[in-house]
């Protein structure tokens, strides 16, 4: 019996001493604390994640979307002037671009006289039988943005006409300063009075006329220029038809929109007025120096 006790007791003790001589696991470094990503250390955001490269295209469209309500005036015309339609539905209106002169808003300058002689002008419109027009202040003919604007003039004495804007008065014509013709001038005071204090005020005036478009001598495929006519409202942008979508073309001082590398050039075309509205005009025979009508224009406010 005592020598099953012993035989036992030293049995547990040889156990013991092989436990206590097995490894156990190794404390790291910083325990308890979480290392931060790589990617998030010192500051440095996350990557984003890797995707493939697009492949390569031509110059990039600037797109817009279309507008929620553009109505056109007029008809779709037919062959061989080219067609005109309201832009179709978009999730939004475009939001007017009045630039410097705006509806409904009363400005103050004063007016000249000068010679306007067949009525052309800054914004080449060209010759005009109608001779009641005007020159804008630089500032307010905003780099052509004014041209084609109708606006009524106010005197003093109660007299006022409106006119039709054609041509730039530089400096040192003020803002708010109209360089009137001098039948337009005649018609507010004595062409003598040399300068006379007015108001005058944006028009949306009821016209017969449907706009036209004009593309500049020298367009071509690969560049073109493309001007508005006859229309009612102010124009703020112009947009061709590419295979990337419709892209705006820079306007120059000379009332022409260009398209530098030809794109758009003798296709759709959509003009929106300063107050959104658009219209889009297809199948514009790319014919330089030609007034091409479209039976459509802008609606009066």
């Amino acid at each position: 019996m005592v020598g099953t006790t012993v035989a036992l007791t030293t049995a547990g003790v040889l156990v013991c001493l092989v436990t206590a001589m097995l490894p156990g696991p190794k404390a790291e470094a910083g325990a308890g604390v979480a290392a931060p990503p790589a990617a998030t250390r010192a500051g440095v955001a996350p990557a984003a994640p890797t995707s493939p490269a697009p492949p390569a295209s031509g110059s990039p469209a600037a797109e817009t979307p279309a507008p929620a309500t553009a109505t056109a005036v007029g008809t779709t015309s037919a062959a061989p002037q080219p067609s005109a339609k309201a832009t179709p539905p978009a999730a939004s209106n475009p939001e007017p671009s009045p630039g410097r002169i705006q509806p409904g808003t009363t400005y103050k300058g004063v007016a000249t006289a000068y010679a306007a002689a067949d009525g052309n002008g800054a914004c080449l419109f060209g010759p005009s039988d109608d001779l009641m027009i005007a020159a804008m202040n630089t500032t307010d003919y905003e780099s052509s943005r004014a041209c084609g604007a109708y606006v009524r003039v106010r005197a003093a004495n109660g007299a006022s006409i409106t006119v039709r804007i054609t041509n730039e008065c530089p400096l040192p014509c003020a803002p708010g300063q109209l360089d009137l013709s001098e039948q337009a001038f005649a018609k507010l005071a004595d062409l003598k009075a040399g300068r006379v204090p007015i108001t005058w005020t944006l028009l949306s005036p009821r016209t017969s006329d449907t706009l036209s478009l004009r593309y500049k001598t020298g367009s071509s495929p690969h560049w073109c220029g493309i001007q508005v006519i006859d229309h009612r409202n102010p124009v703020a942008r112009l947009e061709v038809r590419t295979g990337k979508g419709w892209q705006r073309l820079p306007r120059t001082d000379y009332n022409y929109f260009l398209s530098v590398d030809g794109s758009g050039c003798g296709g759709a075309i959509r003009i929106t007025d300063i107050y959104g509205e658009q219209l889009t005009v297809d199948g514009t025979a790319l014919l330089p120096n030609v007034a091409q009508p479209t039976r459509v224009q802008f609606a009066a406010h």
